[in-house]
């Protein structure tokens, strides 16, 4: 089926394009959606007539995106979840919940603006991708933990699933990396330099 773009559309094409779809994607997404007219004689002459409010309306809502944008890139959202030891979730966070817990922190964000490949299912600190606009997009990041204790954590760059004995070994690693930068790197040197003279007044007596 052929459209003609009403709006920028990701991976598509531009506003006035005629582009070539799937049927099933026409009718369930753009269309409904009012991102496309039916490519035909008079649809064309319909979108001619309107293409200057279209771009004007376009422009606006770039901008109002524009000025979100400043406020949502690079905030971090802390989502509470049960996990078993390994960190897999007990279920998963899906793109509904992360606009839930943006509007629970007083950011509005659509579900449909959260674009995941597929649910989050384990514990961490996740970069995702949120489009304001088709032509304005963010990034913020999912922290994904059991506690808020955890999530701090998390947010630090911690493993919060590290065994106690293995966060003893590896500061036990890391103390014993910075130990040579207490040491004088001359002092070995002056050492046998004194047992060199040391030697020498021996042979003289």
């Amino acid at each position: 089926m052929e459209v003609i773009l009403l709006e920028r559309v990701e991976n598509l094409g531009q506003m006035g394009d005629v582009v070539k779809v799937r049927p099933g994607y026409a009718r369930n997404f753009l269309l409904p959606q009012k991102k496309a007219l039916r490519a035909n004689d008079n649809n064309k002459k319909v979108f001619e007539s309107q293409k200057a409010d279209l771009e004007a309306r376009n422009l606006e809502r770039r901008q109002e995106a524009e000025a979100a944008a400043k406020k949502i890139d690079g905030k971090a959202f802390v989502l509470i979840r049960q996990s078993s030891e390994l960190g897999v979730l007990y279920g998963s966070v899906s793109s509904r919940d992360i606009a839930d817990a943006a509007s629970e922190a007083g950011i509005k964000i659509e579900r449909a603006q959260v674009r995941l490949d597929k649910p989050l299912k384990a514990l961490g600190v996740f970069n995702v991708r949120v489009v304001l606009h088709p032509e304005v997009d963010v990034r913020i990041n999912v922290n994904i933990a059991r506690s808020e204790d955890e999530a701090e954590r998390q947010a630090r760059g911690e493993n919060v699933l590290a065994r106690p004995e293995d966060q003893a070994a590896e500061a036990q690693k890391d103390a014993a990396d910075a130990a040579p930068e207490f040491f004088d790197e001359g002092a070995g040197v002056a050492v046998e330099e004194s047992s060199d003279d040391n030697n020498d007044d021996n042979k003289t007596d």
